[in-house]
């Protein structure tokens, strides 16, 4: 058992934001007139000369037909949404693992077994024990990628994470009734470039990591803040180097991510197609992570969150 102290070894911490808590926040923000028009319930969404001066965007809403004049397209539509492939395909670049398993996750209205989430390493496979707060708790196992939901009823669950658990922490879990659980492939994406004329990407419409490093809304806030920050440097002063350069920008600190959580993943992970061989060097280093501060520090400051720049 190993505690990888943030404060000590980098004076940094984490905060536990779940996404739909963000999204509930954000729509308050928006009623209280803190700028923005939200248009729900659009389909139909495409967009339109992105590398002219005059970029729009066209969808159908309540019946309708409506367009968007635009100066600039921020595309954070998720990585099924149109605005990746509106960068021409000629010109794009996409690199891509996908992972033989998968994350079988709960949510209960359970107090979480610990103050601080619990990373596993077990023969029979992967956990993580995370909350929302101190009364949702958010459970994860490793899974074949051919796990069936109705194959996992809620007492299934239980007993296999706490076999994966240290024994301290299996005997104090409360158990109780899942209100969510869904199955999680894992894979690691990246598009490049981040942008063309005056389309923009940010979040999962570019890239996608594991969750096991914790770095999917991460890093989705990273780029909307770098992207935010060029476009206040051009309404604010006319400069468009901000905007010319941020690709190059983002897409350094995107791919040092997606390596820490590919390495996350390696290290956590059952790899049986790694072999004898590759779980020897799994061991090895955990063993190396659980004695060396200069890991545990390297660990730390990536998992805190690395410089936008």
């Amino acid at each position: 058992l190993v505690r990888i102290d943030f404060a000590d070894l980098v004076d940094g911490y984490v905060v536990v934001y779940g996404q739909t808590e963000v999204q509930k926040d954000l729509y308050d923000a928006l009623e209280e007139g803190r700028g923005g028009t939200l248009l729900d319930e659009a389909a139909e969404v495409a967009l339109h000369e992105v590398d002219s001066e005059t970029p729009s965007v066209t969808f159908r809403r309540h019946g309708k037909e409506e367009r968007l004049e635009c100066d600039f397209i921020a595309g954070c539509d998720g990585s099924h949404g149109v605005s990746r492939d509106s960068i021409p395909a000629s010109l794009r670049k996409t690199y891509e693992r996908s992972y033989p398993f998968g994350w079988l996750g709960i949510l209960s209205e359970t107090p979480p077994v610990n103050e601080e989430l619990i990373y596993a390493n077990h023969p029979r496979g992967f956990a993580l024990c995370s909350m929302r707060h101190e009364m949702l708790s958010r459970y994860y196992i490793q899974c074949p990628l051919d796990a069936e939901i109705e194959e996992w009823p809620d007492q299934r669950f239980w007993d296999e994470i706490r076999r994966r658990l240290p024994s301290g922490a299996a005997e104090r879990m409360v158990t109780g009734a899942s209100i969510e659980k869904s199955i999680t492939p894992l894979r690691s994406f990246v598009s490049e470039p981040m942008q063309h004329g005056r389309l923009f990407l940010a979040g999962d419409s570019t890239h996608v990591m594991p969750p096991t490093g914790a770095k999917g809304l991460n890093m989705a806030l990273s780029d909307v803040i770098l992207l935010a920050e060029a476009f206040s440097e051009y309404y604010g002063s006319g400069s468009d180097e901000a905007l010319t350069g941020y690709s190059e920008t983002a897409l350094r600190r995107v791919w040092k991510v997606i390596r820490f959580s590919w390495w996350m993943t390696g290290l956590m992970h059952r790899l049986e197609e790694e072999g004898e061989l590759g779980q020897k060097i799994q061991e090895a280093e955990l063993d190396y992570v659980a004695s060396s501060r200069a890991a545990q520090t390297a660990l730390a400051e990536n998992y805190t969150g690395l410089p936008l720049r």
